[in-house]
């Protein structure tokens, strides 16, 4: 009898741990701002929309979870995440190293360069000598902030953050600064290609290093969630396979940012 019970004991852990596990799977909370169309953002009902919620959505139907959006500020990101408000970071956050000794992150999910913006015949170009004295605004936390204040602030240039993309285009266009960086995807398409973008531009080529910048963004996911990587690495791999990516990809933009 009491082999028995044992046993019983044994297969009743065995399917409670089993069931635990499930549980985990069927649900994954994202960590999202969704003030960066047309990567995400939110519709007057309150719904989420753009490129990273469809990917999102479609990792999760590949794994069979229901996919759960949390937002937060961009620039408390990862202590969020740390804090397990969520359990990872679907908000076009770039791989770079230095996040990389806080966290893990999925492969690639696309390419994503960085650029100036400037009234037109201002003249002005992205480099130390050129914006010296000059008001350049950026949204706090991100990658472009980290690169504006290592080689643009230490000699002379005024780095200004925000903690919304939208206050940098406000201030811009009321003249308070003389350019921003942000991303090249995003400013061509909510900023120079609406009427109030119209007396703007892309100045110079966009900022380059890889060190800063990395090869790209990716989904961030704590360091001892192993599980939860290999899961949205296998669902992403699919959906690219099965043609889902591409054919979302073409949904928002006319170009490929997938980067092969």
């Amino acid at each position: 009898m009491k082999k028995s019970m044992t046993g019983i004991t044994l297969a009743f852990c065995a399917l409670a741990s089993m069931g635990s596990h499930a549980s985990e799977t069927q649900l994954i909370r994202f960590g999202v701002e969704p003030n960066y169309p047309p990567f995400e953002s939110k519709m007057p009902d309150g719904s989420l929309v753009g490129f990273d919620i469809d990917l999102g959505n479609a990792m999760c139907a590949e794994l069979k979870a229901k996919c759960v959006w949390v937002e937060h500020g961009f620039d408390g990101m990862i202590p969020g995440l740390m804090a397990k408000k969520f359990d990872a970071i679907l908000s076009g956050m770039l791989i770079t190293e230095k996040r990389k000794q806080v966290i893990n992150f999925s492969d690639r999910l696309y390419l994503s360069t960085a650029s100036l913006m400037v009234r037109k015949g201002s003249g002005l170009l992205p480099t130390a000598e050129s914006l010296r004295g000059k008001r350049v605004g950026v949204q706090q936390g991100t990658s472009q902030e980290t690169y504006m204040r290592t080689y643009w602030a230490p000699k002379g240039v005024q780095v200004v953050g925000y903690q919304s993309q939208d206050q940098v285009y406000a201030d811009v266009r009321a003249g308070r600064l003389d350019g921003a960086v942000q991303s090249t995807v995003q400013a061509k398409l909510l900023f120079l290609g609406k009427p109030e973008g119209k007396n703007f531009e892309l100045a110079g080529e966009p900022l380059r290093d890889d060190k800063i910048f990395g090869p790209g963004v990716g989904i961030g996911i704590r360091k001892d969630n192993t599980a939860l990587e290999k899961d949205l690495n296998r669902a992403l791999a699919k959906i690219k396979a099965n043609g889902t990516y591409h054919k979302l990809m073409k949904k928002y933009f006319d170009f490929d940012i997938s980067g092969g």
